[in-house]
C-alpha cells in the first residue's frame, strides 16, 4: 500500500522528469505543473464546448439547409476527427506550450513556424471575440433587455469578456474549478435536456432529417449551396480541440495526458453536439418556422415548448455558465500561446508578454489578448456580426489546420518526422489518416473562405462578405513584411540559449 510520502515522492520525480524533458528543448520550467488529466480534459471540453458549438451553428443551419443541417455537422465531425488524430500524434512527441508554432518550427523551419503561430493567434483572438459576442447575447437575455441595438450587443460582449478575464486572472486552481462547473453546466444543458426531449417530447419522425423544408430558397434555390454554407458554419462547432496542447508545460506526463485529453474531449463534444442537434430538430413543434427565421433560437424554443415557459431563465443561466467556461478556456490557451511566442522573442513587447506573475500565469499576455478580442467586437456595430465572426475565426483555424497537416505529411514522407516515437501512434493507418486530413482541410479552407453575402449582415459592408480572404491575405502580407524586416526567426536560438544560461546560473548559485 502506498503512503502519502511515497505518492509525493513519485509525483516529485514525475515533475522532475517533465522539467528535464522540457530542458532538452531549450526551455526552463516557469509555468506551474498543476494540471491533472481531468483538468486538461476539462480545458479541451470547455473550449470546444457542445453548448457554444450548437448555439453558434443551429440557427444558421436551419436557415440554409433545414433539418438536413445535422448531416453537415456529422461530416464536419468526421473531418475534424482526422485532424485531431494528426494533432494527437504531434502533441505526444512535442509536449510544449505553443503547440502548432513549436511543431511547424521544428518540422519545417522557423519562418513557417512563425507564420503559423501568427495566423493561429489572429484566429484564436477572433474566436474569443465570437464567443464573447454570443455570450453577450445570453447576458442580454438574462437581464431581460428587449432592445435590438447593435451597440448594446457589443457592450454586453465587452462586459462578458471582462468577467471571463477576471476569472482567468485568479490563477490556475480557480480556473480548474470553474471549468469543472462548466462541464456540469454543459452536461445539464446538452445531454440531460437532449435525452429528455428525445424520450418524451418528439414532434417529428426521423424522416425529417432528410428534408430541407424549403431552406434552399435562402441559398438561391440550390440545396447543394445551402448544405455547403451550412458545412462552412458547422466547422465552427469542432474548433479548439488543440487547446490541450497549449498547457503541455502545466500538465503532468504531457506526452500521454495531452493527446488523450484532446481526443477524448473531442469525441465527447462531437457526440454531444450531434445528440443535441438531433434532439432539437426532432422535438421542435414547427421546424419550418426555424427555416423562415420566425423562430430565432431553435434550442431555447424546443426547451420552453417541452418544459414550459418557466424554464427559460434557469436554462439561460446554465447556458451562460457554459459560455463563460468556453471563454475562460480560450483565454487560457491564447495566453499560453502568446507566452510561448514571446519567450522566443517572436513578437513586439516580448519581455512583458512572457512575464509570469505571482499566480504563475502569463497575466500580461492574458490581458493583452482580451483587449484585442474586445476590438474584434467592434464588428458588431454594423448589425448582427455572429456569422461574420464565425467565418473569420473558422477561416483562420482551418488555414492553420491545413498548414500543420501538410507539414506533418511532408515531414512523415521525407523522414524528418517519425510518428512512432510518440506515445500515441495509430500505426500503419497514420499515413492514410494524414492524407485524408489534408484533403478534408483543403476543401474546407476553400468552403469557409468562399465569399457569401448570406452570412453577412443585410446592411453589411463588402468587407464582411470577403472577410476571410481580405483579412487573412492582409495578415499574411503583414507577417511576411515582419519576417523580412525584423527577422524574428533568427532570435529563436538566442532566446533558447539565454533560457538555458539562466537555468544553469540558478543551479550554480543554488537558487
Amino acid at each position: 500500500m502506498s503512503t502519502p510520502s511515497s505518492r509525493s515522492s513519485g509525483r516529485t520525480a514525475e515533475v522532475g522528469h517533465d522539467e528535464n524533458e522540457l530542458a532538452d528543448y531549450g526551455y526552463k520550467q516557469e509555468l506551474k505543473r498543476a494540471l491533472s488529466p481531468w483538468a486538461v480534459f476539462a480545458l479541451g471540453f470547455a473550449t470546444i464546448s457542445p453548448v457554444v458549438g450548437i448555439y453558434a451553428v443551429i440557427q444558421l443551419g436551419f436557415v440554409f439547409s433545414g433539418p438536413v443541417w445535422i448531416w453537415a455537422v456529422l461530416i464536419a465531425f468526421i473531418g475534424q476527427l482526422l485532424v485531431a488524430t494528426v494533432y494527437a500524434q504531434l502533441s505526444s512527441q512535442f509536449p510544449m506550450t505553443g503547440g502548432v508554432y513549436q511543431w511547424v518550427r521544428r518540422l519545417a523551419g522557423p519562418k513557417l513556424g512563425w507564420m503559423t503561430g501568427w495566423i493561429y493567434l489572429a484566429a484564436a483572438i477572433a474566436s474569443l471575440s465570437t464567443v464573447a459576442y454570443l455570450g453577450g447575447i445570453w447576458m442580454k437575455a438574462l437581464v431581460g433587455d428587449a432592445s435590438d441595438s447593435a451597440g448594446g450587443l457589443v457592450l454586453y460582449g465587452a462586459v462578458f469578456l471582462v468577467v471571463a478575464l477576471g476569472i482567468n486572472l485568479l490563477g490556475v486552481n480557480p480556473v480548474k474549478h470553474f471549468l469543472s462547473a462548466g462541464i456540469i453546466a454543459e452536461g445539464v444543458a446538452s445531454i440531460v435536456v437532449s435525452v429528455l426531449l428525445l424520450v418524451f417530447f418528439l414532434h417529428n419522425d426521423i424522416g425529417i432529417l432528410v428534408q430541407t423544408l424549403g431552406a434552399e430558397e435562402n441559398s438561391g434555390g440550390s440545396t447543394l449551396a445551402g448544405i455547403l454554407t451550412c458545412l462552412a458554419v458547422a466547422g465552427w462547432a469542432f474548433l479548439g480541440f488543440d487547446a490541450t496542447t497549449q498547457v503541455a508545460e502545466e500538465a503532468h506526463e504531457p506526452r500521454r495526458t495531452v493527446p488523450r485529453a484532446m481526443l477524448l474531449s473531442f469525441l465527447f463534444v462531437g457526440i454531444t453536439v450531434l445528440l443535441s442537434g438531433t434532439a432539437v430538430t426532432l422535438s421542435l413543434r414547427d421546424p419550418a418556422r426555424a427555416v423562415t427565421g420566425e423562430v430565432g433560437d431553435p434550442v431555447l424554443a424546443s426547451v420552453t415548448e417541452a418544459f414550459g415557459a418557466w424554464t427559460e431563465k434557469p436554462f439561460i443561466v446554465v447556458v451562460l455558465i457554459a459560455f463563460f467556461a468556453c471563454a475562460v478556456s480560450i483565454q487560457t490557451y491564447i495566453g499560453r500561446m502568446v507566452y510561448s511566442f514571446a519567450r522566443d522573442r517572436q513578437i513586439p513587447f516580448s519581455t512583458p508578454l512572457s512575464r509570469i506573475g505571482k499566480k504563475e500565469i502569463p497575466h500580461v499576455a492574458l490581458i493583452t489578448t482580451a483587449v484585442l478580442a474586445g476590438l474584434g467586437l467592434l464588428l458588431g456595430l454594423n448589425g448582427n456580426a455572429a456569422a461574420t465572426l464565425i467565418s473569420f475565426g473558422s477561416g483562420g483555424f482551418y488555414i492553420v489546420f491545413l498548414i500543420v497537416a501538410v507539414v506533418a505529411l511532408w515531414a512523415r514522407l521525407n523522414g524528418r518526422w517519425d510518428p512512432s516515437r510518440g506515445s500515441f501512434a495509430p500505426g500503419r493507418f497514420g499515413l492514410i489518416i494524414n492524407i485524408l486530413a489534408v484533403a478534408w482541410l483543403a476543401f474546407e479552407v476553400v468552403n469557409v473562405a468562399w465569399p457569401r453575402a448570406e452570412l453577412a449582415p443585410a446592411s453589411g459592408a463588402w468587407v464582411q462578405v470577403w472577410a476571410v480572404i481580405v483579412v487573412f491575405s492582409a495578415l499574411i502580407l503583414i507577417g511576411i513584411g515582419y519576417l523580412v524586416v525584423r527577422k524574428p526567426h533568427l532570435e529563436v536560438q538566442d532566446a533558447a540559449a539565454a533560457a538555458q544560461r539562466g537555468d544553469r546560473t540558478e543551479k550554480e548559485t543554488g537558487r
